[in-house]
């Protein structure tokens, strides 16, 4: 491929995806340093007719069932039980909101709690992967892009031989400087 195309491949991904590589550099170089941004909280009694058990099916039902009585929308990404000692809670995470059911002291009543992120922690959740479909392709484009575009700058520096010996010093230090950082992590 010849140097003219590999510029244009290479100027017009970067210009493409600059605002989503934005968001995921800020986001991750910040929840790095613990800036994960916050959430708004709604606590919920549920009254049950049965204690709860660990069953993901039952409990996301309940769930359901107890966000359309108060026109609230699912989550965006998937739900799963975690054991907490010898209790369990479902939680069910998305990028605009997280929900959680547990039981409580009293058998037949139940805490769901219902969080709504902010606008920075819904950019964190998407990072996370817990958006929808749609901004799942749209960061694997992300990913595909980012690798498009590193292997054509790459290249386009070993096209030219003035800078083939700096583009080769460059990625030696980049294996390296990754090797030392992974093993003293």
């Amino acid at each position: 491929m010849n140097r003219s195309t590999l510029t244009k491949i290479h100027l017009l991904l970067a210009a493409f995806i600059f605002p989503v590589a934005l968001m995921f550099l800020v986001t991750g170089g910040l929840y790095t340093w613990g800036f994960k941004g916050s959430y708004e909280e709604q606590l919920y009694d549920i009254n049950l007719d049965s204690p709860l058990v660990a069953e993901q099916s039952d409990l996301q039902a309940i769930v359901e069932r107890e966000l359309k009585l108060r026109s609230i929308d699912f989550p965006s990404g998937g739900a799963k039980i975690k054991k907490i000692g010898p209790s369990f809670q479902l939680e069910w995470t998305g990028s605009r909101r997280d929900v959680m059911l547990a039981p409580t002291q009293r058998p037949l009543v139940a805490k769901l709690v219902v969080k709504e992120t902010t606008w920075y922690r819904n950019l964190v959740q998407l990072h996370k992967a817990k958006g929808g479909q749609l901004f799942k392709v749209y960061a694997a484009v992300l990913a595909i892009s980012l690798f498009v575009i590193l292997a054509s700058g790459s290249l386009m520096a070993w096209q030219v031989p003035k800078y083939r010996r700096m583009a080769s010093i460059a990625a030696a230090a980049g294996v390296g400087s990754f090797l030392v950082a992974i093993m003293f992590s």
